[in-house]
């Protein structure tokens, strides 16, 4: 891991996906039974994150997920955050992301993703600029460009903004806009 050469990457970013449970979550998976055998699954997300999206937006990074698992949770939080790129329920990430790439036209040189588990290596190889959570497992940090100073669901999606804007030089601009009272983005929901 070369800090300079992940700088470098970070640059030339548009895109940023993340994985969600371990990287917008600690990775617990609480599971809730109902009265007629079915569950709801319970999941916590960092408002230092969602502040973070939020932050993306204002200065035109755009932010998705891609996840192996398939809930309502992480489908009401995503909309809330208005992130651009939802995909659940992906057994093999890179179809996700060619699907994205497909969409929006970007080289792979212009995505980051942000993981924490050996089921994202194969995107994580992929992408310009390889981001591991600071709980990810010993292989995604060796594959990772940048390793985040905090854990997932403790701020490590924020960690993963704030590093790209700070490379692009518009981190500063993005917190100003977003304390600006006339911003519309700035408010509940937003975090």
């Amino acid at each position: 891991m070369n800090p300079q050469e992940a700088l470098t990457r970070a640059r030339n970013i548009k895109l940023l996906l993340f994985d969600v449970d371990g990287v917008l979550t600690n990775g617990d998976i609480t599971v809730h039974p109902t009265g007629d055998g079915t569950f709801t699954e319970i999941k916590s997300f960092s408002a230092h994150d969602g502040l973070g999206i939020a932050f993306a937006r204002l200065v035109g990074l755009r932010t998705g997920i891609i996840t192996k698992r398939h809930t309502q949770a992480v489908a009401i939080r995503t909309r809330d955050l208005k992130m651009e790129f939802i995909y659940q329920g992906q057994h093999h990430k890179p179809s996700a992301l060619y699907d994205i790439q497909a969409k929006t036209g970007l080289a792979l040189t212009q995505i980051a993703y942000v993981g924490d588990d050996i089921v994202d290596l194969p995107v994580l190889r992929l992408c310009g600029l390889a981001i591991a959570t600071a709980n990810a497992r010993p292989q995604v940090k060796a594959a990772a460009h940048y390793i985040t100073p905090n854990p997932g669901g403790q701020g490590a999606g924020r960690d993963a903004i704030d590093f790209i804007l700070t490379a692009q030089g518009t981190l500063d601009q993005a917190i100003e806009q977003y304390l600006a009272e006339s911003t519309p983005i700035a408010g509940p929901g937003n975090q």
